[in-house]
């Protein structure tokens, strides 16, 4: 199976998407609401969550989602999904066939929420299931920074298609990441892409627009000859990675540049490109199990684009356990011929040899 029409329908909607995110990423009150996990939520969550639930459900009825989302504290809060809606239900495409292909707009606010809770399967290695992150990268978002639309296609529990909206990403594949690339960003002019990959068929960007997919282009990740000369990404969150680990390692490695911190999977696409070498997330503490939202389609593309991706303990990343990444522990995305290297670092700094 050739997973054409699946990627089509996947970069679509998370373009429709980048739509509503951007218009609230400029809206100073972003419409925050805590969860029971204690990460924030926005407007933008819910909404995109819908517009792309929607976009699957009308082009594969039968295909389950992962969302990060769920509206039951919605149905609560009506002034809060009276707002979301307000936003969802103008959002389109300029090109009319796109829009169409998505299924158009939401019909109403109730079917809005529909869509929100049909973002509840509890995945596993049957049958074919999308992992969706609506926005990556919530804190990112609300402080300004870099941030990700994320959806991925696993089909028996195998990521065959992965799209990463990153609308505060230059375009220029070849920009390397700088040390501010995670914070004060805009989506001026320049700015956007939607990276995406099919299993065995490589990975591509293209700059991310609000009508029809503008043109592809391949990227891989960049050879590496020196190691000590390689960047690496790791999160900006201290919660969410062992900063003093990573620091030992890019010590063991010979690597003196500073780490450039960013949220999000907009990690994986910028060293999938060749903007940035490695990316280390490495755990915080033992009973931490990673959301395979946050991971399936950067998983894929950086695969895709000529690295390798796996845990601290050199596995696979393993999608086919539910929604979460259960018999792995941190992560760790390096161009394939230094991987080893990196991982050996790795193992030695956590003790794991």
């Amino acid at each position: 199976m050739s997973f054409t029409r699946e990627l089509e329908v996947a970069e679509t909607a998370v373009q429709r998407a980048t739509i509503l995110t951007k218009k609230v990423f400029h809206e100073k009150a972003k419409g925050t609401i805590s969860k029971d996990d204690k990460s924030p939520v926005t407007i933008g969550d819910y909404g995109a969550q819908a517009l792309i639930i929607q976009a699957i459900k009308h082009n594969f009825p039968a295909d389950e989602v992962v969302g990060e989302e769920e509206a039951t504290s919605l149905r609560d809060q009506k002034a809060l999904s009276n707002q979301i809606w307000s936003l969802v239900k103008d959002v389109k495409l300029d090109n009319p066939q796109a829009d169409a292909l998505l299924g158009g707009s939401l019909k109403s606010e109730d079917a809005m929420l529909e869509a929100i809770d049909q973002g509840n399967s509890a995945g596993g290695s049957k049958g074919r299931i999308w992992a969706l992150d609506p926005i990556d990268g919530t804190k990112g978002f609300l402080r300004g920074g870099q941030y990700a639309v994320c959806l991925a296609l696993m089909v028996d529990g195998d990521v065959k298609v992965g799209v990463l909206g990153c609308p505060n990403l230059p375009v220029d594949d070849s920009t390397p990441l700088t040390e501010d690339m995670g914070a004060e960003q805009t989506d001026a002019e320049g700015k956007g892409v939607l990276f995406s990959a099919i299993l065995g068929q490589g990975a591509t960007s293209r700059p991310l627009s609000r009508g029809a997919l503008q043109p592809l282009k391949p990227i891989s990740m960049r050879p590496v000859p020196n190691i000590a000369q390689a960047s690496f990404c790791e999160s900006v969150e201290a919660g969410h990675s062992s900063k003093g680990d990573n620091a030992a390692i890019a010590e063991k490695l010979g690597i003196t540049s500073k780490p450039v911190q960013m949220d999000s999977q907009a990690k994986y696409g910028s060293i999938a490109r060749g903007a940035g070498d490695l990316y280390l997330r490495l755990p915080v503490r033992k009973d931490y199990e990673e959301k395979i939202w946050d991971h399936a389609a950067g998983d894929l593309i950086v695969r895709e684009a000529g690295g390798t991706v796996t845990d601290a303990n050199g596995k696979r990343l393993d999608f086919s356990l539910g929604r979460t990444l259960k018999d792995n522990k941190g992560v760790v995305a390096a161009p394939a011929a230094v991987h080893l290297k990196v991982l050996g670092a790795v193992q030695e700094v956590l003790g794991l040899k």
